[in-house]
């Protein structure tokens, strides 16, 4: 969340001129951005409001999490996975490899800053970066002058937490899957699980997996694939096909596939999109869930599935069928948002919804030295590719601008005398 502070609050502010990008955030994305300008010799400094790279990972991800795809489309540019890494890594060891990767590259972002707003100035054709550093004593305000602005925050800066009437009266726990560890603590307990996607579905396959009764909220369409078909993974097969075939051939192939592997999801109340589960992705950035066993619970009865909320009162839950549930805890698992819009004061490149306009893979580059990496709903390999074309973009134009040969070189920032 973003923190006011009024002037009184302040020890100092500061006005820092940055010779190279500000790099908003220091998860996978602005790492990636980070080591492509290390390799091209440009400075640059990384913001981050939390107290360590890779917050959402380290911070806001249950324990049992991995990664959903094999570890080779995940890897970030110029540094590969260990070999002794399993095919799917767990969250421990992902967040492990981007240690090694900021360690590798000697990126050092500077930690507990949160970006108050980022604006473009036009008289002097600089962005000005406002930020409240937290991590002394008393926080600072510092403000970053700089050429280039990279947003890297991501699609899941900020979680998504819808209201339900009669939900402040229901009294059990109620806690959003981001705050979501384990399904020790829920043991015997009966559980409204709300969301259908891979969050859901593994939350609640956790659950069932610590003796809870876990009822799963399902309000839409949803396409559920198998992970690996003939143990290969079902991502590695679509990108192969997409080389040869059109996408709704790859669409219907794999649906076909799903239903052989998986049986009709529909009778257990898992109805299918009538749009193929890859054009869904590309159009909306609705991602298929990817089974992992939860599927089995819902086939067994362990993970009820329900329809849609209408409101809750004291210990139940009333769905749009007119059931009425008794329950002891809600876990939302209702997914997360952009946040650029509450700190980046530009309207043309960003969307209102904290995305770039243009569709991929054109949203990478804005104007007047704006940039994106990670919001290309394609996942972390969709990230790197954006990471390679921005750091090879900002250090063309570097490279122009202060007629710099290649250096080895540690950010180097000055003080300003004043603000502008």
């Amino acid at each position: 969340m973003f923190q006011s502070f009024g002037p009184d609050d302040f020890l100092s502010s500061r006005c820092i001129w940055v010779n190279g990008p500000v790099i908003v955030g220091a998860g996978p994305s602005g790492l990636a951005v980070g080591a492509g300008l290390k390799n091209q010799g440009v400075p640059f400094i990384i913001l981050e409001r939390a107290n360590c790279i890779a917050s959402l990972w380290q911070k806001r991800t249950y324990n049992r999490l991995k990664l959903h795809l094999p570890k080779q489309f995940c890897q970030l540019p110029n540094f590969p996975f260990p070999e002794d890494f399993p095919e799917y890594p767990t969250k421990y060891q992902f967040i492990s490899y981007l240690e090694s990767y900021a360690k590798h590259f000697d990126i050092n972002p500077h930690f507990n800053e949160t970006v108050q707003s980022a604006k473009y100035d036009e008289t002097f054709g600089l962005w000005r970066v406002k930020t409240i550093s937290t991590g002394g004593p008393n926080p600072i305000g510092v403000e970053y002058i700089c050429r280039w602005l990279v947003v890297a925050t991501g699609e899941n800066a900020e979680k998504v937490a819808p209201e339900f009437e009669g939900l402040q009266d229901f009294g059990g726990h109620v806690t959003h899957a981001c705050d979501y560890k384990s399904g020790q603590s829920y043991s015997g307990e009966r559980v409204l699980v709300v969301g259908c996607g891979n969050s859901g579905m593994e939350v609640s396959l956790d659950l069932c997996n610590h003796n809870a009764n876990p009822s799963m909220v399902v309000r839409s369409s949803v396409h559920i694939l198998p992970r690996e078909v003939f143990g290969k993974s079902t991502f590695e097969l679509a990108v192969s096909m997409m080389k040869w075939l059109p996408l709704w051939l790859v669409d219907k192939i794999m649906l076909i596939l799903a239903h052989l592997i998986l049986g009709n999801t529909e009778k257990y109340g898992l109805k299918r999109p009538s749009m193929g589960p890859l054009e869904l992705k590309n159009t909306a950035g609705k991602t298929p869930v990817l089974d992992i066993g939860a599927l089995d619970k819902i086939r067994s009865g362990e993970i009820k599935i329900v329809p849609g909320i209408k409101k809750f009162s004291r210990g139940r839950v009333e769905l749009v069928n007119g059931q009425t549930l008794e329950i002891d805890s809600v876990i939302l698992a209702t997914g997360y948002r952009s946040n650029v819009p509450s700190w980046l004061k530009e309207d043309e490149f960003f969307s209102e919804e904290g995305f770039p306009k243009n569709p991929f893979p054109n949203g990478w580059k804005g104007k007047s030295g704006l940039y994106a990496v990670g919001f290309t709903r394609r996942g972390l390999s969709g990230a790197s590719l954006d990471a390679i074309s921005v750091a090879h973009d900002i250090a063309k134009c570097w490279k122009q601008e202060t007629k710099h040969k290649k250096t080895s070189s540690d950010a180097r920032h000055r003080r300003c005398i004043s603000h502008f």
